[in-house]
């Protein structure tokens, strides 16, 4: 069995707000002028990370099945003469990448991950089995427009970014995955995120022979 807790959670559900709301929003969490160039995904988990203070000896795992969607179509649109700020920003590890840069932050170790039905479950047992003290398990998703109409982009626009350590004093939580023969089910990222911000407990099988349970305290 693996096991950690959950020690710290930061989320981010905006809604329908736009990129611009968003930056004016919480361009006081970055430094001067940073923003200007940010994604919305990125101002999101960057605002989510600066929550739980990351530190050097942390390591940071990242999940996203779509990356910065608007970003993306952004890119796609400014062909013949592609912007090279929004293919920069619109790469797969972009949100946490924005953020660290920024502030010129070391991290210990660094993994991004994508998928669809079983992304969850490869974050974290990534993060579990990480020897880090602390593990950032952190992830989100930009809605998108016509990229969204053909089936390759979300559609929502969230972040969160939770803590996992080995140390149970003052948890919020505790996540644990054990072996089991049973047939998995599909858990999205969205619906992982609804789970964190409804407080709701989780007991399924997630992934290939992996069974995720929730306990909050």
């Amino acid at each position: 069995m693996l096991e950690r807790y959950l020690s710290a959670l930061s989320l981010a559900d905006p809604g329908a707000e736009d990129l611009a709301a968003t930056r004016e929003r919480l361009r006081e969490r970055f430094p001067k002028g940073a923003t200007r160039r940010m994604t919305q995904l990125g101002l999101l988990v960057g605002a989510a990370l600066d929550e739980l203070a990351p530190r050097a000896e942390d390591a940071i795992v990242y999940a996203t099945a779509y990356g910065e969607s608007r970003t993306l179509e952004g890119y796609l649109e400014s062909f013949p003469t592609a912007s090279p700020t929004l293919f920069q920003t619109s790469i797969h590890p972009s949100a946490v990448q924005q953020a660290m840069i920024t502030r010129q932050q070391a991290v210990g170790e660094f993994f991004p991950l994508t998928g669809r039905g079983h992304l969850v479950a490869a974050a974290i047992q990534t993060a579990m089995l990480s020897p880090a003290p602390r593990v950032l398990l952190c992830g989100g998703e930009e809605r998108g427009t016509w990229l969204l109409a053909n089936g390759v982009a979300s559609a929502r626009t969230f972040a969160f970014a939770l803590a996992l350590s080995s140390d149970s004093g003052g948890a919020l939580g505790r996540i644990t995955l054990t072996p089991d023969r049973g047939a998995a089910t599909e858990f999205p990222l969205p619906d992982f995120f609804d789970a964190l911000a409804g407080r709701q407990s989780l007991d399924r099988i997630v992934g290939s022979g992996l069974r995720l349970t929730l306990d909050w305290s």
